[in-house]
């Protein structure tokens, strides 16, 4: 069983991604704000697809990271809640000031940093994409480019203005590559 936390302020709906495929049992709890608190229709779809429990928390603003100390404040909780539960627990955000709430927890609970619910972290997607492109160099270039666009559009258009050249021979050679880590953005 699996406990999310989502800092939607940080992933919006990227962070998502892959939530319509968790099992009953998974817990979804989604901090967000005014800042940031709106669904597309696809997503809204998939959540209420997902057997998973999803839980929305709308934080109250008003000082500088009040989403990350609610967000870090109910881990505590719910780590003392369930002592008994085999939970594993992940923080779905980009913010690497969660690597010392990860830290804290480590000889106590399972808790890991990653960008989205299919429990991938930012590295493991580097290196994802370094081995499908043959170069680590590009990939961080092409992980950001893949979190930052909703559609396979504009992950392709990103990729042109980032890896430019007459023919786009080198941008269409990445987003061929990268086709199966795209699969589920909107769009052909």
């Amino acid at each position: 069983m699996n406990y999310y936390l989502v800092d939607y302020e940080n992933v919006k709906t990227s962070g998502l991604d892959g939530v319509a495929n968790l099992s009953e049992g998974d817990i979804v709890c989604i901090f967000y704000s005014d800042n940031a608190d709106n669904l597309t229709f696809g997503l809204h779809r998939r959540l209420n697809e997902s057997q998973a429990e999803i839980i929305c928390r709308k934080v109250e603003i008003g000082t500088k990271n009040a989403l990350d100390f609610q967000l870090s404040t109910y881990l505590g909780y719910i780590i003392h809640e369930n002592l008994e539960a085999p939970y594993d627990y992940y923080i779905v955000t980009k913010d690497k000031g969660f690597e010392s709430l990860v830290k804290f927890w480590k000889s106590k609970a399972n808790v890991k940093l990653v960008i989205n619910v299919t429990k991938q972290s930012e590295d493991e997607l580097v290196k994802q994409i370094a081995d499908l492109i043959g170069s680590t160099d590009d990939a961080a270039k092409v992980a950001k480019i893949i979190q930052h666009y909703k559609t396979k559009l504009g992950i392709n258009n990103a990729l042109m203005k980032t890896f430019p050249s007459k023919d786009h021979k080198k941008s269409s050679q990445i987003y061929s590559a990268i086709k199966p880590l795209i699969a589920d953005k909107k769009g052909n």
